[in-house]
C-alpha cells in the first residue's frame, strides 16, 4: 500500500506535477463514475429480475395451491372507482342508461358474511315446483278405524282435508331382461317360411346392447365422468356381468354408425352460423403410433354464446396434433367470424382463408393481470396494489365487461350499437393505457399482459364490429370442462376408435345440455330412433332428431 503524500511533499511540487496529479484524479474519478453506474444499473437489473423471479414464484404456487377463480374480490370503494371509470367515459349517458350500476357480481365474490346476511326467503310452493313432471307413485293413506274415531272423537265426527307430506323415493338402476319371440311359420310342404316383424331393430347383431342400456352407459361416462373400469364393478353389484371391452366396443360401434350422423348434420348446421368458438385442449392416447405420452387434441366449435337462433351446438373433434391443417378441414367453405384464443393457427387461418375473421378473448387479455394481482397479495398491501398498472388495467377491463354484461339481452343489432356508443371508448382508453408496458420489466405478469393486449389489438377489437360476438372465449372453456373432469378420471383413451367415439359422444351429450334436454333420455331416444333411417343419404332427415328440434318428445326436455 502507497504511503499518503505529505503536505510538506506536496508544497515542493512544481505546476507541471500538480496538473499531471489533478488531471490524473480526475480520469480516475471518471472511470470510477462509469463503474458506480454499470453497478447501479447492474444492480437494478438483478432487483428487476428477482422481482419477476418472485413473482413467477408466487404466480406458480397460486396456480398449484390457491384459487382458480380469476374473479376480483374488488371493495365498495374499488367498485366505486369502476363506476367513476365508466362515468368518465365521454358516452356516460348512454352508458348509464344501460347499466345496473347496482349489479357488481361480474366484479367480485360474495363472503361467507355476505352470503349469510343475503340469505333469501323460501319461496311459497317451491317444493311441488319442483316436483312437477316426476312420476307420481300411488298415495299411501293411513286412516283411522270407525272405533278409534268414536273413543277420541265421539259420534257424529267429519273427516278435514288430509295432512299430505311428501317424501322423494330413489330407486337405483335395475336391470330386467327383455325377451323378444318372432313368430315363424312353415308351409304344409316345408318349402317356405314366414316371420313376424321383428319389434325392434337390433342396434348391434347378436348383442345384448338395447338403447336404454348403451344410453346409460353413454350417460356415465360423458355426462358423470364414470370410466369404463368402474361402471363395470357398478354393474357387478347389481349382479350384471358385463365386461369394460363389451362395453367400449358398443360405445366405439354406436357412436360411429348412429351417433356420427347426429354429428355429422350438426356441424353442417354449426358452418351456416354467422360467428363459430373455438378451442383446444390435450389428452393422451396409448395406442396412437407414437412414442408413449405424446399430446393429441381435442378440438371444440361451438355456436356464438349470444346467439339468438335458438340452434346451441357444441362438437367435439379429435386430432393428434394442435395444427392449423385441422382448423381448415373442419371450416372448409365456411365464411363467418371465429372467436379464439391467441393461438397463431387461427391467425393463419384468418390470413390465408377469404371469408374468416377472427375475434379476440378479453378472458385471456386480462390472465396475465390477474395474476400479478394475485402474486403481490403477499407482499403488499393493497394501497400498493391499486397504484400498480396491472390494477389500473384490470379497473379499465372490469368496466368493460361490466357494460357488456348490461347488452346481453339486447338483439344483436342493439347490441351492436349500444357497444359503439358505450364500450368502444373504454376499449380505446385501455389501449392507450396499454402503451405503458415500457414502464414494467418485459417478462413481469404485466409487461406480458400489456404485450400481449397490444399483439392482439386487432382480434381483441372485433366484437365491437358484430353484436353476436361475444366478449370472451369463456363459453368455449366451459364446455371443455366436462371433457378436461372426465379426462382426470380415466387419464388416456386406449386407441384412436375411443378418442373419435369420445368426441362424437361429447359432442351428443354437451349440445344436449346446452339446448336443456335430458342427456340420458336423449341418448336412449337417437339410438331408437336412427336405425330406422340408416337407409338415407341425405342427413337433413335427421333434422326432426336435432337438439333444438320441435319434433322432440316432451319426456325428453328439462323443465326451464
Amino acid at each position: 500500500m502507497n504511503n499518503p503524500i505529505s503536505r510538506e511533499a506536496c508544497e515542493k511540487l512544481n505546476k507541471e506535477t500538480l496538473i499531471e496529479i489533478l488531471l490524473m484524479m480526475q480520469t480516475n474519478f471518471d472511470e470510477v463514475k462509469k463503474q458506480n453506474e454499470a453497478l447501479t444499473m447492474q444492480l437494478n437489473d438483478l432487483n428487476a429480475n428477482f422481482k419477476v423471479l418472485l413473482e413467477k414464484f408466487n404466480v406458480a404456487q397460486n396456480a398449484r395451491f390457491g384459487k382458480s377463480s380469476e374473479k376480483m374480490d374488488f371493495t365498495e370503494e374499488e367498485l366505486a372507482d369502476i363506476k367513476k371509470t365508466i362515468a368518465e367515459s365521454p358516452c356516460f349517458n348512454e352508458a348509464e342508461n344501460t347499466v345496473d350500476m347496482s349489479d357488481p357480481d361480474e366484479l367480485e365474490e360474495p363472503t361467507l358474511e355476505e352470503v349469510g346476511q343475503k340469505k333469501k326467503k323460501k319461496a311459497k310452493g317451491k317444493r311441488s315446483k319442483d316436483l312437477e313432471g316426476l312420476p307420481q307413485a300411488e298415495p299411501i293413506i293411513s286412516d283411522l278405524s270407525h272405533d278409534e274415531l268414536v273413543e277420541q272423537l265421539g259420534e257424529g265426527y267429519k273427516r278435514m282435508p288430509d295432512d299430505v307430506y311428501r317424501h322423494l323415493e330413489f330407486h337405483p338402476g335395475t336391470f330386467e331382461v327383455q325377451e323378444y319371440h318372432v313368430a315363424v311359420y312353415r308351409s304344409a310342404d316345408g318349402e317356405r317360411f314366414a316371420h313376424a316383424k321383428r319389434p325392434t331393430a337390433d342396434l348391434l347383431q347378436n348383442s345384448l346392447a338395447s338403447p336404454s342400456l348403451v344410453a346409460g352407459i353413454l350417460n356415465y361416462k360423458y355426462v358423470n365422468a364414470m370410466p369404463i373400469y368402474r361402471l363395470e364393478q357398478n354393474f357387478l353389484r347389481s349382479d350384471v356381468v358385463l365386461s369394460r371391452q363389451v362395453m367400449c366396443n358398443w360405445v366405439i360401434r354406436c357412436s360411429e354408425r348412429y351417433l356420427s350422423l347426429i354429428w355429422d348434420r350438426m356441424k353442417e348446421v354449426l358452418l351456416q352460423q354467422e360467428v363459430i368458438q373455438a378451442d383446444e385442449t390435450t389428452l393422451k392416447v396409448s395406442k396412437d403410433g407414437r412414442a408413449a405420452g405424446a399430446k393429441s387434441f381435442m378440438w371444440v366449435y361451438s355456436s356464438s354464446e349470444l346467439d339468438q337462433s335458438g340452434k346451441r351446438i357444441v362438437l367435439f373433434e379429435y386430432h393428434k396434433t394442435r395444427e392449423t391443417v385441422h382448423l381448415e378441414q373442419f371450416l372448409e367453405g365456411y365464411s363467418g367470424i371465429v372467436v379464439s384464443d391467441g393461438y397463431e393457427s387461427y391467425h393463419k387461418l384468418e390470413r390465408e382463408k377469404e371469408g374468416i375473421i377472427v375475434a379476440g378473448c378479453y378472458a385471456h387479455a386480462r390472465r396475465r393481470f390477474v395474476n400479478a394481482i394475485k402474486a403481490m397479495r403477499k407482499t403488499s398491501s393493497r394501497d400498493e396494489i391499486k397504484e400498480t398498472l396491472a390494477y389500473k388495467a384490470l379497473k379499465q377491463m372490469a368496466a368493460i365487461y361490466t357494460i357488456d354484461k348490461s347488452l346481453k339481452e339486447l338483439s344483436a343489432e342493439e347490441r351492436l350499437e349500444r357497444r359503439n356508443l358505450s364500450v368502444t371508448p373504454l376499449v380505446e382508453a385501455f389501449r392507450l393505457g396499454a402503451k405503458n408496458k415500457d414502464k414494467v420489466p418485459p417478462k413481469s405478469e404485466t409487461g406480458q399482459g400489456f404485450g400481449y393486449c397490444l399483439n392482439q389489438e386487432k382480434y381483441l377489437k372485433t366484437f365491437l364490429t358484430n353484436g353476436n360476438v361475444p366478449i370472451d372465449n369463456s363459453s368455449s372453456e366451459r364446455n371443455i370442462r366436462p371433457f378436461t373432469i372426465g379426462r382426470k378420471n380415466w387419464v388416456l383413451i386406449d386407441t384412436i376408435a375411443g378418442a373419435e367415439a369420445s368426441a362424437i359422444s361429447y359432442s351428443i351429450a354437451e349440445t344436449a345440455k346446452a339446448n336443456n334436454l335430458r342427456t340420458y333420455e336423449y341418448y336412449k331416444y337417437l339410438l331408437t330412433e336412427i336405425p330406422k333411417y340408416q337407409d338415407e343419404t341425405d342427413l337433413a332427415v335427421f333434422d326432426q332428431l336435432l337438439p333444438w328440434s320441435a319434433s322432440l318428445p316432451e319426456y325428453i326436455r328439462r323443465k326451464k
